[in-house]
């Protein structure tokens, strides 16, 4: 009879079967806590705001629910706020920043500036956050409905991921329904060659060359980064004229074109931290030289928070250098130009579009929180689930999405 020998590099070490153990009860902890749990609703962000900013300070927790975001919507718009603050054993466990938007008749309650956010995860201090799965779904959905009864008819929380960098949502068990858009993200390893080969290195390096090539024919160029605020609120306003153009060339409303959207995305250039860590928002540019002197071919805004980096938007001069696929050059520019800063993941934000999928190798699923208030908020998920789903069929469907693209094209 043989005996089998135990390798001792493969015994978990006391430490490991400790912090297990630790781990274990305390989600065990958070469950058997979730009657425990005290949700109080505030219609003003203000008494949040020590508590609120103790628990943006996670890495993990999205820069689209952090405080001066979110004050930056709530300054422009100025709807009701309903904002979910969750308490266990008299600390902070969550505070879900919502607010009130009418449509239809119905009171839909929503992520603050919901229709600007590519990544939602609400803010969860970190035991309530690593508890994962353990937590009562169901009685955590009857609290969440209570404390919004009278107040809203749905509760619709878009935009969530279920896992978001190995930490899985609390918010993951809730009735949710698969959003039609995708995001796509790029990370960055220690060097930009390094990140270049997760992609398709050789080729992408080959374009570069012709880009810049073309684009010194034309006169030369400069990547800039503004420093002052002043020259960062300019080049905000030469990005809604550019946006502006592109979007009444394809038929297609303007969507920054209101001037609440406008003033909230002023707003965020002005929310910098000392670090460097943290902006709201970001002009960065393609400039020409020579006969298009001081001309801006692409422009884009970006946001940080911590090691993450989203870009917010873009747009090109379309009269301009085309050829030289000024957009996309301006994304080598910028990317190459963050390493070093203590960058881990730039994100592409939410839609899918070919320059996203050649330039980022993780594609990440969004889903949507739907949970019925009111016997008419029944009526209203269900709707949203419907044409969610429908999205998403057409969406799936080159030749069917670019039909609906121009039937929606025509009728404006």
């Amino acid at each position: 009879m043989q005996t089998q020998k135990l390798d001792v590099h493969e015994q978990p070490s006391d430490n490991a079967l400790a912090d297990t153990a630790i781990s274990r009860l305390r989600q065990l902890s958070m469950k058997l806590a979730m009657a425990e749990i005290d949700i109080e609703v505030f219609d003003t962000m203000q008494p949040l705001e020590d508590e609120w900013r103790a628990l943006e300070r996670d890495n993990l927790q999205s820069l689209h629910q952090s405080y001066d975001w979110c004050a930056a919507w709530v300054s422009a718009f100025r709807r009701p706020l309903a904002i979910l603050k969750g308490i266990h054993a008299g600390q902070t466990a969550f505070i879900l920043p919502v607010e009130i938007v009418k449509s239809r008749g119905l009171a839909i309650a929503k992520f603050i500036a919901a229709d600007h956010s590519n990544i939602n995860t609400g803010l969860f201090s970190e035991d309530f956050a690593e508890s994962g799965g353990t937590i009562d779904t169901g009685k955590f959905a009857g609290q969440l409905q209570q404390a919004l009864k009278g107040r809203a008819d749905l509760l619709l929380l878009q935009n969530i991921p279920l896992e978001w960098r190995g930490r899985e949502s609390p918010l993951k068990g809730l009735p949710m329904v698969q959003n039609q858009n995708h995001a796509y993200q790029l990370p960055f390893l220690p060097a930009f060659e390094d990140t270049l080969k997760q992609l398709n290195a050789k080729n992408r390096r080959k374009k570069f060359r012709v880009q810049s090539k073309r684009l010194e024919a034309a006169g030369g160029f400069e990547y800039v980064v503004p420093e002052t605020s002043e020259e960062q609120h300019g080049l905000l306003d030469i990005f809604f004229r550019l946006k502006s153009a592109r979007f009444a060339s394809l038929g297609l409303p303007d969507v920054f074109a209101n001037r609440e959207t406008q003033a909230f995305l002023h707003g965020l250039l002005d929310k910098l931290d000392d670090s460097k860590q943290y902006f709201g928002l970001q002009m960065h540019v393609l400039r020409l030289k020579g006969a298009h002197e001081g001309k801006i071919a692409a422009i884009s805004g970006i946001s940080r928070k911590g090691d993450h980096i989203i870009c917010q938007f873009g747009a090109i001069d379309e009269e301009l250098v085309a050829d030289t696929s000024p957009g996309e050059f301006l994304y080598w520019q910028t990317i190459s130009g963050l390493h070093g800063k203590a960058i881990a993941l730039f994100d592409f934000g939410l839609g899918d579009q070919t320059y996203k999928r050649s330039w980022a190798p993780i594609e990440t699923a969004h889903y949507d929180v739907v949970l019925p208030v009111s016997p008419f908020g029944v009526i209203a998920g269900a709707a949203h689930r419907i044409v969610t789903r429908g999205k998403a069929h057409i969406k799936a469907r080159p030749k069917l999405y670019k039909f609906a693209q121009g039937i929606r094209a025509r009728i404006g």
